[in-house]
Parts: structure tokens; sequence; C-alpha cells
């Protein structure tokens, strides 16, 4: 890579069911000159998402066909005519999936970081960024977690289960559960997150194994997952028991529409609440969830909790990793060597 060349991952065909690298490639272009009212940014780290998946599959909103894919990205501005915007200034925003991008300040959730002291760049996009920002609207104004409350996280180990996890023990719950992919993740929930309890969902079905680490119940589930693991919690639910409903990777990789749970009428029976969650309805709260989690970056009470793969050449795979399963905690892809 020379200083004069960006590089940018393009989508070169749609999936018929689980992504392939053979579906992407990368591309070459002279890097851009700002035009007035925007600023040239260098990436320095790159988010990918379960939420690429979806989009991979076009549509209204879905990704073009050999064009620049977008993700949220950390960078840095190295020329600018934002009058916003300065060199040096680390900006968030949507340009991910290249190395270089024009931004303008305030255009599609760009932002200037405040930037604090202490604070690794990861935190950035993991527990500071859209993960963090989904976690903490989905506890504090979705499902009103209380202090004392116990709540159940599927895909635990992952971006939004890790940050929701940190976030309910920082909010007072009294047991937090969670479900993973592997043994492995299972002992890394309970053994380096504080998890009280969690559970391999290939183990057996999830509504059993929720009432063995749950046996008095749940008040509040945040739901990553769908399908089974939605079922199981509306039977683990107490009433008047609250769903924030994030995800549901259980489905991405073939049918949109996950079947409806078969308990679905215990939602009447037992007065609970089931609301969907859209990270893009919270930006409001980012100052809030910053002077909430930063203290506790800083002291080390929590960390970033994510997995870094190094190199732009490795974003595919980063994201074909993370669909797979293979991140603990957010994935992301560090450009600065």
């Amino acid at each position: 890579m020379t200083p004069n060349t960006a590089h940018a991952v393009h989508q070169i065909a749609r999936p018929t069911d689980f992504p392939t690298a053979a579906e992407f490639a990368f591309a070459s272009f002279p890097v851009p000159e700002p035009v007035p009212g925007t600023a040239l940014v260098e990436n320095l780290l790159l988010s990918v998402d379960p939420y690429h998946r979806g989009l991979m599959d076009g549509g209204e909103g879905g990704f073009e066909l050999n064009a620049p894919l977008e993700g949220r990205s950390v960078g840095r501005v190295i020329a600018s005519r934002d009058p916003g915007l300065a060199e040096g200034d680390l900006v968030f925003h949507r340009e991910g999936w290249r190395t270089h991008a024009l931004v303008t300040l305030g255009a599609a959730g760009t932002r200037r970081l405040r930037v604090h002291e202490g604070v690794p760049l990861e935190a950035y996009l993991s527990l500071l960024g859209g993960t963090g920002l989904t976690a903490y609207a989905a506890l504090t104004r979705t499902a009103d977690l209380q202090e004392g409350e116990d709540l159940f996280v599927s895909a635990a180990a992952g971006g939004v289960g890790t940050a929701a996890g940190r976030i309910a023990r920082l909010l007072g719950a009294r047991r937090i559960i969670g479900s993973a992919g592997s043994a492995a993740k299972v002992r890394h929930l309970t053994g380096r997150l504080g998890f009280d309890a969690a559970f391999d969902y290939h183990d057996g079905p999830v509504g059993e194994q929720l009432a063995q680490a749950a046996p008095d119940g749940i008040d509040v589930y945040v739901d990553n997952v769908g399908g089974g693991h939605l079922e199981g919690a509306i039977e683990a639910l107490r009433e008047y028991g609250r769903i924030a409903w994030v995800g549901a990777i259980s489905t991405y990789n073939g049918d949109r529409s996950p079947a409806a749970p078969r308990n679905l009428f215990e939602v009447v029976h037992k007065s609970l609440r089931l609301e969907g969650v859209l990270v893009r309805h919270h930006t409001h709260l980012q100052e809030e969830l910053e002077e909430f989690l930063v203290p506790h970056l800083r002291s080390g009470r929590i960390g970033t909790d994510t997995t870094v793969v190094r190199g732009f050449d490795r974003t595919v795979d980063a994201f074909l990793g993370m669909l797979h399963g293979d991140n603990v905690g957010k994935m992301l892809v560090r450009l600065d060597g």
C-alpha cells in the first residue's frame, strides 16, 4: 500500500446461504482529495457486524455490488476542508471497509470523538460504540432493568452480549445468565466476564438449560438470537418480564422471518413486554453512555472485550469469522499495524 493509493472491499456477488470469500473482492483507487465541506480520513479501526449479513442480500438499504461496503469505523483526519474537523481529529463514521474515506461532520452519523485519556481505541467501536450503545439502550430504555433483577442474554460471548453483561452488572443486576456456542465461551462468560451461570446451547434445548440455570425464572431477556432462545426465555420469564429483541442471528443465513415461538401467547398470559431495539433510535444516549462507562474503563473494572484482527487485507476473514462465532466480544479490524 502506498500513500497515494486507497483500498476498499467490494461485494461482487449475492450469497445464496452462508457468505464465502468468493463473494468479495479488494479494489484499489487513488486517495480522494477533500472538497469543500469534507475531510479525508485515514481509517484506523473497522467494525464487522452481524447486520452486514442482511445487507449483502441487496434490496432497499442493502449493499450495492462492485462498490465499497458500509460499516462503522474510527479514523484520523489527514486533510480537511470541513470547518468542523481539523487534521489529527479522531472521527467516528460509517464509511468503513476501506482504508480512506471522505466524511462530513454530522452527515450519516459522522462525529468527532470525545477522546478520553486512558481509554483504548478499541473501546470506541465496542463498549463506547454502536455495540455498547445497543446494549445500554436495551437494558436502560427498552427493558428498564432494575437493581436486583435477573437477566438472561443470548449470544452472550458476542459484541452486544458481552456489553450487556458488563452494563447489567454495573446497573446492579442480581443474576446474569448467558448462552454461548462453545464450552470455551461458556468458561469465558463465567470465569472472565462475571456471569453467574452460562450454558452451551448445543448441549440441549435452550428452555431446559435455562430452567436449570435460573430455576426461579428471570425478569429480563436481551435476545440476540431469536428462534428457540426466544421460546425458552418466554417460558422462563416471570410475570411482567421484559424482552429487548436486538437480533436474530439464528436466521441470518436462511429464512429472514423467524418462526413464532410456540408459547407466544405466554406474552399475554404473563403480561410480558417484547420490544425491538434499533441503535439508530438511541444515538441521543451517546454522551450518557460515555459518562456511565468511561470511569469504569479507566479504572480497569471493565475491559473492551474485543477480538482484533490486524491488517486491512483480513477484513473479509474477520467478517466471516464473526459469522462463524470465532470472536469473543466485538470483532474488529485494526489497520495501523
